[in-house]
C-alpha cells in the first residue's frame, strides 16, 4: 500500500509539474545521478524509487507543509551539523521564485530537492552524515534499518505522518548524553558569538598565594566557561584559594593533574580556540549518532580517549573507574563485544606481538627474565620445556612454543579478567601495577584495558550479590585456583573514542585527541554529503 499525504482537489499540482517532476526522474534514473538547480543529489536511486511508487506525483503540495521541513531542517546546526548540506538557503529562495513564475521547470526542480533534502536529514540523524566504516577500520557496530524497514518504506512512512518533527523524534531516540552534548554545543556557541575566551600569555607557574597580572585574565576565562561562580571577581591579581579551586575543576575537565597550579599544560588547554572546542562536541554528537541503537538498556563503555572504563543504564552512567589503554603504537580499537565471563587468577598466554617486541628482547638480554616474571614455556604437545636448554640468542621472532604466566599477584592480568570474545584478542582486565591509574595520561598497554577496581565490575555484571559480593569474590581469589564464571547475561562492551563527553556529575570534558583521529572526521563531517544507505535487517 503506497503511503503518501493527502492532496486535496483544491491543492492538486497541475498536470505540467508532474509531467516535468516525471521527465526529471527518468533523467536521474538514467544518468545515476544529476544536479538540480546546481545543486547535487545524493538519494538519485531513492528518489527514482519514490516517485515512481506514487506515479510522479508530486509531495509537497502544501505551503504550510513545505515551512514545517524548512523549520526541521533548521534544527541542523543544533545536532552539530551543517544546514547548508540540506540545501536551505536555495530552498527559501526556489520556493520564492515557484510563487513567482509557477514555472513547471522550477516546481518540478523545488519537488525534487525538498524530498532530497528530507531523505538528507532523516539519514544523518539515523545513521550520521560520516560512514564510520570509512573512519574506523576495526567497526562493527550495528548499522542498520530497523527489522520490517528499508529506504522507500521508511521515506513513505515519514511523508505520511502527520508531523515531520514528531515522526524523526519517534524514530530516532537520543540518550541523556546526546541532549547534554547539545545543550553544551549551544553554550559554547554563545561564548564563541559573544567574543569567546581570552588568550592567556605565557609565563611563570600560578599558584596559590602569588600575585600576577595574568590571574585577572585567568579568572575571565574560568568565569566563561563556569569554572568560577558567575559572582567572582574577575578584577582581583591575587591568587587565592577559590580561584585555586576553579583552576581545579578546569584541569578535572581537561584531563589534566587537578593540582590547582596554573602552568604550562593548563595554560595551554585554556588557550584552545572555542571553535575548537565546538568542533570536539560536534564529533562527539557525530559519534554518538553513529552507536544510537548500541546505547540502549546496560552496557560497558570504554572510551579509549578518556583512558576510563564506565557502566551505563539507559544512557546514564552509575559506575566509572580510570583504565589503562594502547599506546600509540598499540592502540586500542574501536569494536563492539559481548561479554559472557570472567576469569578468576587468570593464566596469561604472551600474545606474538608483546612476544616479539617485548619478552624476546629482554629474554636474550636477561635469561633470568622467564623465572622473574613466573614464565613458562610450553611446547606443541603441551609440555613444559626448561629454558636453560634453548639457546635464546638463536631463537627467531617466532619460536614454537607457548609462554604462559602461572595465576599470582605479578601476573600480568591481575587476579581477573572479563572476557567478551573478539579478533583483536583485546579484553578488560586487573593489573598488578596499580600506580598507573594515578597517571593522568594512561596509554601504556598493547591494546588491552586494564581497569581499577575490578572487583566492583565484577559484582555489577554477575548481578548476585547473595553468592558474588565483594567478599565472596577476594575469597575465591584467594584460593589461588583459576575459576571461570559465567555471567548471568551477556553485557554490550562497547570500545568508543570520543574527545567531548560529559562525566557522571554533568560535567564537561574535553579530552585529548591522543589517537589524532579527530581531523579525518572533522574534515569528513565538514564534507561532501555521501548517502550509503546499509541493508535492511530481517
Amino acid at each position: 500500500m503506497l503511503l503518501w499525504l493527502p492532496v486535496s482537489q483544491a491543492d492538486a499540482p497541475p498536470a505540467a509539474v508532474a509531467a516535468e517532476l516525471q521527465s526529471q526522474v527518468l533523467r536521474l534514473r538514467e544518468a545515476g545521478g544529476i544536479y538540480v538547480q546546481g545543486l547535487a543529489i545524493a538519494s538519485a536511486s531513492l528518489l527514482v524509487d519514490f516517485y515512481a511508487a506514487r506515479d510522479y506525483v508530486p509531495v509537497w503540495t502544501s505551503g504550510a507543509r513545505i515551512g514545517e521541513l524548512f523549520e526541521l531542517l533548521a534544527t541542523a546546526e543544533s545536532h552539530g551539523l551543517d544546514p547548508d548540506d540540506y540545501h536551505l538557503p536555495q530552498l527559501r529562495k526556489l520556493r520564492e521564485q515557484y510563487q513567482l513564475d509557477s514555472d513547471p521547470a522550477t516546481g518540478a526542480a523545488l519537488e525534487l530537492l525538498l524530498t532530497e533534502s528530507l531523505v538528507r536529514f532523516g539519514y544523518h540523524q539515523r545513521f550520521g552524515k560520516v560512514n564510520p566504516a570509512r573512519m574506523e577500520p576495526t567497526w562493527n557496530f550495528s548499522r542498520q534499518f530497523r527489522p520490517g524497514r528499508e529506504p522507500l518504506s521508511t521515506l513513505q512512512e515519514v511523508i505520511a505522518a502527520p508531523s515531520l518533527q514528531a515522526y524523526v523524534d519517534s524514530w530516532i531516540g537520543r540518550s541523556p548524553l546526546y541532549r547534554d552534548l547539545q545543550k553544551a554545543l549551544v553554550n559554547y556557541r554563545h561564548i564563541a558569538d559573544t567574543g569567546g575566551w581570552p588568550m592567556i600569555r605565557p609565563g611563570p607557574v600560578l599558584r596559590e598565594g602569588d600575585r600576577d597580572a595574568r590571574v585577572p585574565t585567568l579568572r575571565r576565562h574560568l568565569l566563561i566557561v563556569g569554572d568560577l561562580p558567575p559572582a567572582a571577581d574577575t578584577a582581583d591579581a591575587q591568587f587565592d584559594a577559590a580561584l585555586a579551586e576553579g583552576v581545579r575543576t578546569f584541569q578535572k575537565r581537561h584531563a589534566l593533574a587537578a593540582d590547582g597550579v596554573a602552568g604550562a599544560a593548563t595554560f595551554a588547554a585554556m588557550n584552545v580556540p572555542v571553535e575548537t572546542r565546538i568542533d570536539q562536541l560536534r564529533l562527539s554528537l557525530e559519534r554518538a549518532r553513529w552507536v544510537a541503537d548500541d546505547t540502549a538498556g546496560e552496557v560497558i563503555v570504554v572510551n579509549i580517549a578518556g583512558s576510563e572504563v564506565y557502566a551505563v543504564r539507559n544512557g546514564e552512567r552509575f559506575w566509572a573507574r580510570r583504565a589503562v589503554v594502547g599506546r600509540v603504537n598499540r592502540q586500542t580499537p574501536v569494536f563492539r563485544g559481548a561479554m559472557t565471563w570472567l576469569e578468576l587468577n587468570p593464566t596469561w598466554t604472551v600474545p606474538p606481538t608483546i612476544l616479539r617486541e617485548d619478552v624476546l628482547p629482554r629474554l636474550r638480554r636477561d635469561p633470568g627474565y622467564l623465572a622473574e616474571h613466573q614464565l613458562s614455556v610450553i611446547d606443541a604437545r603441551g609440555r613444559v620445556v626448561d629454558p636453560r636448554t634453548i639457546d635464546w640468542q638463536r631463537v627467531g621472532d617466532r619460536p614454537p612454543w607457548t609462554f604462559r604466566q602461572a595465576p599470582g599477584p605479578k601476573n600480568s592480568l591481575g587476579r581477573i579478567k572479563f572476557m567478551f570474545p573478539n579478533p583483536h584478542a583485546v579484553f578488560l582486565h586487573d593489573t598488578p601495577a596499580r600506580e598507573l591509574f594515578e597517571r593522568t595520561r594512561r596509554l601504556l598497554s598493547s591494546g588491552c584495558v586494564r581497569i581499577e577496581d575490578p572487583l566492583s565490575l565484577a559484582e555489577i555484571l554477575l548481578a548476585d550479590p547473595a553468592r558474588w559480593n565483594r567478599q565472596s569474590l577476594q575469597a575465591a581469589i584467594d584460593t589461588g585456583k583459576t575459576q571461570r564464571v559465567s555471567l548471568p547475561r551477556p553485557w554490550p562492551v562497547l570500545m568508543l573514542y570520543w574527545t567531548a563527553e560529559l562525566d557522571a556529575a554533568g560535567r564537561l570534558r574535553f579530552l585529548p585527541d591522543v589517537y589524532d583521529r579527530d581531523p579525518a572526521l572533522l574534515a569528513a563531517l565538514n564534507g561532501e554529503v555521501r548517502l550509503e544507505f546499509p541493508p535492511a535487517s530481517d
